[in-house]
């Protein structure tokens, strides 16, 4: 999974403390805030975001930037752009597309140019005082945003040129780009009238103010729910690696001679794999799910209840009858109930499926607890994973530690990610260790394309860390636009486990895949050519932005390229054919269970978001339940990839009512890699393709052409379904 802002320039600043953020747009005031106008007068050339920085391709200047230079430039950067935008709506020449369009989109490059690094580091690197900082400026960012959204002078002129745009025979990315932004302006309050402004206003503020609690809140837990192990004899099952890893985290904290089992960001942890301790399996799925839903200063179920009623009585001022059907207007799927139509189509085959895999799993714990003179138990979540490792091993013969050998982190990415590239698009990478970085364990590659020419730069960031929240995601530093004259700065961040120093970073099959599905976000953004920031790179819809990442996760199984960097850490050798097809062979087990999860995920966001205005603030607890046996996935064994106390992506990071989006964009991307099969595969020409129709167009056309650009007909189900092994008919070949 990932998480990436696409939204342009102008309307990303409000939320922007999460990583894809919906423009929450409201009221005006008639100045500037003090505030920014204060900030402007003391931010000084002393400020490294004072000037776009002198790097390559405008790299941020990591060597420079203190915490104490975020305020000022940021409050200096709101204040620029509130100048530039006054100039445009009070300008008394008539509205055209240069003087108001393109005029806005060249307008707030300060405040983007900070904004994208303090944002990222809000996530990836963050510390009490960037949490600080985070907290202080997201009702202000809201304000700022306000000013420019529901600015009536303004709109008047987008109006005036979006009523004319047929008379003035723009090209088409340049026709879009006007009816996009008076699309974004109407769908976010500007036909409102003062009063309904004013409250809008109000209700943003305060979903800013919360967005940023919740995020807060759920990096705090989740560092508190970390499990400490006193007796390394309690870790049986464990690698030595990640034992090793367990104590030198455990040491980070102060805490010598004891093991820290660190949490992700989902709700079932990958240690839950491997560990035999099942009183310790236990202990740790329930710090696990119980993240931010007990009382205290973590608590984030009154923050759920508030920010699902805000978003509903908000979809309503602005005309629609919930905020799922008010965010989906613009998306690929248009409606909630096409999106739910295709959870539910998937979900009832995954419920049958995890029911038999239970089964299965139940006679794996009941047959070891024999051969082990114990008593037998019944099957729950936190004995899933390692009891679903052993029926693995049973049928497939297949062990985790028998593949980790083979899959060293820098032999992944550079014989594995950097090859498939190359061979799909020409592209070559080069370390860059002359540019700095936020954090020692950050990576900069420099990239060029098929003819030599340098085009980006690409940051990479792995390993977990206090600092950092969970999850993996692509974002940017810089968007690539021909009128900015900007080349794409783009970063992965994953979470890794670090390993202890001296040790090989040795990763899962399921690490591998994220490392592809995050350089697949980062070649949309890297491969972006477009005139304007607004279409650049990821700017296209939730539930078409996920395609070309899970798109490039079909590489990591390419026979070519998976025999290029799938090699002994020790020996440099090949992995043996028969442990490559146990692999090939176990890629449909457990799919009932992965599937599943993600459903329930997907599910339990949208009904979040069908609540009505006037529903009372709901109980979490009670709604989650209620929510699951709504569309009959409350399999008790199977919990939700995520629940509410802790689904960043629905009530930090923009994917509220859009978390059915990695579904929708699944089925995208095996249906565009049966396309490749069909068309010869992995070749230049099959990637030239995908590249010019797809990942070089960023927003520049609506999301289903794009598709129909690259694949000439509507997208089919089956090749999804078929790789899942949630059913039998045949794939469209």
């Amino acid at each position: 999974m990932s998480r990436s802002r696409f939204l342009p320039n102008l309307l990303t600043l409000a939320i922007a403390a999460s990583l894809t953020v919906t423009a929450n747009a409201i009221a005006a005031p008639a100045a500037a805030p003090a505030h920014a106008t204060a900030a402007a007068a003391a931010f000084t050339a002393a400020n490294p975001f004072y000037a776009p920085s002198k790097l390559q391709f405008m790299a941020p200047e990591f060597d420079k930037i203190k915490v104490s230079d975020y305020t000022p430039a940021l409050l200096a950067g709101m204040a620029q752009q509130r100048k530039e935008i006054d100039a445009i709506a009070n300008n008394k020449a008539p509205p055209t597309f240069q003087n108001t369009i393109v005029a806005m989109e060249r307008s707030g490059q300060l405040l983007t140019r900070v904004s994208k690094v303090f944002f990222n580091l809000s996530q990836s690197d963050s510390n009490d005082a960037i949490e600080k900082i985070e907290e202080d400026m997201a009702p202000k960012l809201s304000q700022h945003q306000d000013a420019i959204t529901l600015n009536p002078k303004l709109f008047a002129r987008i109006k005036a040129v979006y009523d004319q745009r047929a008379k003035l025979k723009l090209d088409p990315e340049s026709e879009r780009l006007v009816e996009k932004y008076y699309d974004q302006f109407v769908h976010n309050g500007a036909l409102l009238n003062d009063a309904d402004k004013a409250t809008l206003k109000a209700m943003n503020e305060r979903l800013a103010t919360l967005f940023t609690l919740f995020g807060k809140n759920v990096l705090a837990s989740t560092k508190d729910g970390a499990v400490v192990v006193d007796d390394k004899a309690d870790l049986a099952g464990m690698s030595d690696a990640d034992i090793a890893a367990a104590a030198a985290a455990a040491k980070g904290r102060g805490l010598d001679g004891k093991y820290l089992l660190t949490l992700q960001n989902t709700t079932v942890q990958p240690v839950l794999t491997s560990l035999k301790n099942r009183a310790l399996r236990e202990k740790i799925y329930r710090a696990s799910i119980m993240r931010s839903d007990v009382a205290g200063p973590n608590d984030n179920r009154a923050i759920i209840a508030e920010m699902a009623q805000i978003r509903a009585q908000r979809a309503k001022l602005l005309g629609y009858p919930d905020f799922a059907s008010y965010t989906l207007e613009d998306q690929m799927a248009k409606t909630p109930q096409a999106a739910i139509d295709l959870m539910t189509r998937v979900a009832a085959p995954a419920v049958a499926k995890a029911h038999a895999e239970a089964v299965r799993i139940q006679q794996q714990i009941d047959a070891d607890a024999k051969a082990d003179g114990k008593p037998t138990f019944k099957l729950e979540p936190w004995d899933w994973q390692y009891y679903a490792e052993q029926v693995r091993k049973a049928e497939y013969d297949l062990d985790e530690a028998q593949i980790k050998p083979y899959f060293e982190l820098n032999t992944v990415l550079q014989d594995g990610v950097f090859f498939a590239a190359h061979q799909m698009y020409g592209l070559t990478f080069k370390e860059r260790k002359d540019i700095p970085v936020y954090n020692p364990d950050v990576r900069v590659f420099e990239v060029f394309d098929p003819q030599g020419k340098s085009i980006a730069l690409f940051y990479f960031d792995y390993f977990a860390r206090d600092s950092k929240h969970g999850g993996a995601w692509m974002d940017s530093f810089v968007d690539q636009s021909r009128l900015l004259g900007q080349h794409a700065v783009v970063f992965n961040v994953c979470n890794f486990t670090k390993p202890a120093p001296g040790q090989p970073a040795l990763i899962s099959f399921d690490d591998v895949t994220t490392m592809f599905h995050e350089f697949g976000h980062g070649l949309h953004g890297l491969l972006s050519n477009v005139e304007y920031p607004y279409f650049s790179g990821t700017a296209t819809p939730r539930d078409f932005v996920e395609f070309p990442s899970q798109f490039n996760e079909n590489w990591a199984m390419e026979p070519s390229v998976f025999a290029h960097y799938a090699k002994n850490y020790k020996t440099g050798a090949p992995m043996p054919a028969e442990l490559v097809a146990k692999i090939k062979k176990s890629g449909t087990f457990n799919q009932g269970y992965e599937t599943l999860e993600y459903v329930e995920a997907a599910l339990l966001d949208m009904v979040w978001h069908q609540l009505p205005a006037d529903a009372p603030r709901q109980d979490v607890d009670a709604f989650e339940t209620a929510a699951l046996k709504k569309y009959n996935v409350d399999v008790p064994e199977v919990p939700p990839r995520y629940r509410s106390d802790y689904f960043q992506h629905i009530w930090g990071n923009g994917y509220a009512a859009g978390y059915y989006a990695y579904l929708w964009t699944a089925v995208l991307a095996q249906d565009a890699f049966a396309w490749f099969n069909a068309h010869g595969g992995m070749t230049r020409a099959n990637g030239q393709h995908f590249e010019d129709t797809v990942l070089s167009r960023g927003g520049t056309k609506d999301a289903h052409q794009l598709w129909l650009d690259f694949d000439g007909a509507e997208p089919n189900v089956q090749p999804y379904l078929e790789k899942k092994g949630l059913t039998a008919e045949p794939a469209k070949q």
